[in-house]
């Protein structure tokens, strides 16, 4: 009682999430209102995060996703929690350990940003590219707003200046900087941070360095707007980079597209099966709709739920499924690339470091790896069930229902639902 006391008059406890994220004086009226607040005895604070490292810095990773699942996590701490719920550092490492792991990573980070300085000189200017700087075919295109007169816009590159032609994948990468500056410029507008050009710029450079990096995926819209709550929350450049190539790591598939598909789909056709599985009305139903496919889905999948939350809801939400997909053998398998190391978590202690949700899959032995996400798209359209079977004439009616959700979702209340689902499906499945 006594330590529930101290927590009701911490004055951490008491910041208004909204006062950490402040939205622009003309954008209050139309942003989602924010849910969330932290909750004494339930989120995740300062001081009993620190209080779940021992003297070496080793994390008891447990109490931390228990914290996490019950009430979120404080936003003064999230960016170092969300290095762990996304696997950029093992909860059994020092913090010495994760101090030199930190360090390499930064300066692998500043070795990849040069290169990509050396083939744009945009690349960590503080500026941000908007416009086409180069043809299909690998030809400057010229800047007439350039100072004296038109000139390269992409002034960096040695090869261009001197006449060379490009490599494929240079020309590739350099046709993806002005989409990457227009989806900068668009998202989270409604924010005072990104009043800022020097906070745009961070964005912006993340993104090329990672379109970079990963040349099957390259850049894709969306990502701009799941890479930038990281963005903000972490401090140093680098450490926002790594964190969020681990949060690709989660969800690169679903931007991995043909000429006639866009890998979510994939998604799209899992969620199919499970609402046939779950609620076989409701999916008659929107079939009978030409709905069959969940194509309305579409956006909550490929960017989380970003536009069906407040900024501080979405991230909520997000830690929220982290924790509770959480398998504590995450940066092991990361780092390896290889998930061989699942096949010993059926283990009653690793067990109980596990998020109830892949507690649920581990105890099932399921190797679908079927993403918490889904489950919470299918929620949701539990949530409004009776409405779409009685409302809904055509897709523009299940478009327009759904839209009718945004800021007014709680989320977890739609994570908790999104388990219910979950485990009448590996019921249904296993019957």
């Amino acid at each position: 009682m006594r330590l529930l006391a101290c927590c009701y008059n911490d004055p951490e406890m008491q910041i208004d999430p909204d006062t950490v994220y402040p939205i622009r004086p003309d954008c209050r009226d139309d942003a989602p209102k924010t849910r969330f607040k932290p909750r004494p005895g339930l989120t995740l604070s300062p001081k009993r995060w620190k209080l779940l490292h021992n003297e070496e810095g080793v994390l008891d990773i447990a109490g931390v996703i228990k914290r996490v699942q019950r009430g979120g996590i404080h936003p003064t701490i999230k960016g170092e929690v969300w290095e762990f719920l996304l696997g950029c550092y093992d909860p059994k490492s020092t913090t010495e350990q994760r101090n030199q792991l930190r360090q390499q990573r930064r300066l692998e980070y500043e070795k990849l940003k040069t290169k990509c300085r050396e083939m744009d000189t945009t690349v960590g200017s503080g500026r941000v590219i908007t416009m086409p700087v180069i043809t299909e075919d690998g030809q400057p295109i010229e800047d007439p707003n350039a100072d004296g007169g038109a000139r390269p816009s992409s002034v960096g590159s040695e090869q261009q200046t001197s006449g060379a032609p490009l490599p494929k994948e240079v020309v590739q990468w350099k046709l993806t900087l002005h989409q990457i500056g227009l989806d900068v410029n668009r998202t989270d507008r409604v924010l005072v941070y990104y009043e800022s050009q020097e906070n745009l710029a961070r964005l912006w450079d993340i993104l090329t360095v990672y379109s970079w990096v990963d040349k099957d995926i390259g850049y894709c819209q969306g990502m701009s707007d799941l890479c930038s709550p990281i963005s903000i929350i972490l401090e140093h450049e680098a450490d926002a980079f790594w964190c969020f190539e681990r949060l690709m790591r989660r969800v690169r598939g679903n931007f991995q597209s043909t000429s006639t598909s866009i890998g979510v789909r994939a998604q799209l056709t899992t969620l199919s099966t499970i609402m046939k599985s779950v609620d076989p009305k409701l999916h008659e139903h929107l079939e009978n709709l030409d709905g069959g496919e969940y194509l309305f889905a579409f956006r909550m999948l490929m960017v989380l739920f970003r536009r069906e939350f407040s900024f501080v809801d979405t991230m909520y939400l997000w830690e929220l499924m982290w924790s509770m997909e959480y398998n504590p053998n995450l940066f092991s398998m990361l780092e390896s690339d290889t998930d061989t190391s699942k096949a010993t978590t059926k283990d009653e202690s690793v067990l109980r470091q596990c998020g109830k949700f892949e507690r649920k899959n581990l105890q099932a032995d399921k190797k679908d790896e079927i993403p918490l996400s889904i489950f919470v798209v299918a929620s949701v359209l539990e949530a409004r069930n009776k409405k779409l079977l009685g409302e809904a004439k055509g897709l523009d009616d299940v478009v327009k229902i759904l839209n009718e959700i945004t800021g007014s979702l709680d989320a977890k209340k739609a994570c908790r639902e999104a388990l219910q689902i979950h485990e009448k499906y590996l019921n249904t499945v296993k019957a």
